[in-house]
């Protein structure tokens, strides 16, 4: 995607209460002076997928018996059994140090917050597939914010981690059907991984879905370059799925304004071009959801280590600019960045939804595939 795009979706994937308030206050250009790294990019290796083998590449994968964040289930949920599908799941961003542009995979503070991630998202598919989630040497935080060269050096180096992981995964998996599932930054590779290793392969073929949330695409010039069609119905599969939550009222222009500008996978502007949204209370394209038909929220307690899964607590509505509208801001923890957006909480506002709509879609792969 252009570079001036990924400037605001960088604004978008802070983190913390403080950085989003600081944005409130003093904007883009605080944030750059304070986050961009002032650093050379230091050229670092490749990995091989041979890499990937080692247990300690993953933060969760299945022989991980103790303390995989990926195996959490909130209170009010059943215990989850081992999945029949696989998925691979790529976390955000993680990583806010300015010290240097990728993170290195033993930051502690990283890692962490990645788990939480994990715990927060990928959880949600546990009771169908198999969580496959790698360490991977992510873009820093300020690399979203610059569009200096080093910024795309970064990004190419935390895909290449994600790619040879990708094929390890693959290795491992078997014959099981493939979930690919995203957040942000990792979305954003996600998008790179189905152009380069999975349109019009064979494998893609084994793909229930693939959740590229929190992460714009454009209906019109970047999903033919993906491989998969956008879902159409609850129960599809070899589909792909993108939302972007706000409350309101909604204030995305900063997003529009810089979509509009850039160009998509064809080479084509996005300008005037729809973004895909999917409601994830109702697995289908656009329309509406009531709060009742939401099979669970994940409301955290205050120390991010627990969660009750609340059902009937937020709504879902499709806005004609490809936005999924949350109704008033529902109270779910203190991330939320400005204009009202919700993209920490893409997944938790409905996590049991998107529980059962990766049930569903499996349960049709299974039907369809005998």
């Amino acid at each position: 995607m252009a570079r001036k795009f990924l400037n605001v979706i960088a604004v978008l994937i802070v983190l913390g209460l403080v950085i989003a308030l600081a944005y409130r206050l003093f904007g883009v250009q605080l944030m750059r002076t304070a986050m961009v790294p002032s650093v050379e990019f230091v050229a670092q290796p490749g990995v091989q997928m041979t890499a990937y083998a080692d247990p300690d590449m993953w933060i969760s994968r299945p022989d991980r018996a103790e303390g995989d964040p990926a195996r959490w289930v909130p209170q009010g949920a059943a215990p989850a059994e081992p999945g029949e599908a696989a998925l691979f799941y790529i976390h955000p961003t993680s990583y806010l140090e300015r010290s240097q542009w990728n993170a290195p995979l033993d930051d502690k503070e990283a890692n962490d917050r990645a788990a939480l991630y994990i715990r927060g998202q990928a959880s949600a598919f546990n009771a169908v597939a198999q969580i496959w989630a790698p360490r991977y040497r992510q873009a820093t935080f300020g690399a979203f914010l610059t569009d200096k060269p080093e910024a795309a050096r970064a990004l190419d180096l935390a895909y290449g981690d994600v790619a040879a992981a990708f094929d390890r995964f693959v290795a491992e998996a078997g014959d099981r059907p493939i979930i690919l599932a995203g957040h942000s930054q990792g979305s954003l590779h996600l998008t790179r991984l189905l152009r380069e290793k999975l349109a019009g392969t064979p494998l893609a073929r084994r793909v229930v879905a693939a959740y590229v949330v929190g992460w714009p695409i454009s209906r019109a010039t970047d999903l033919g370059a993906l491989g998969l069609p956008e879902c159409a119905s609850a129960d599809q599969s070899g589909c792909l799925l993108s939302w972007q939550s706000f409350a309101e009222p909604a204030d995305p222009a900063l997003i529009l304004e810089t979509y509009g500008a850039s160009k998509g996978f064809d080479g084509r502007p996005r300008a005037g071009t729809p973004i895909i949204c999917t409601n994830p209370v109702t697995g289908t394209p656009g329309g509406a959801a009531a709060a009742s038909a939401n099979l669970g929220t994940l409301v955290p307690t205050k120390d991010l280590q627990s969660a009750d899964l609340v059902p009937g607590h937020v709504p879902a509505r499709c806005a004609e600019n490809g936005f999924l509208l949350i109704g008033d801001p529902p109270q779910v923890g203190n991330y939320v960045l400005p204009g009202n957006n919700y993209h920490v909480y893409d997944y938790s506002l409905f996590w049991g939804s998107v529980r059962a709509d990766a049930a569903r879609r499996l349960a049709n792969y299974k039907a369809s595939h005998k």
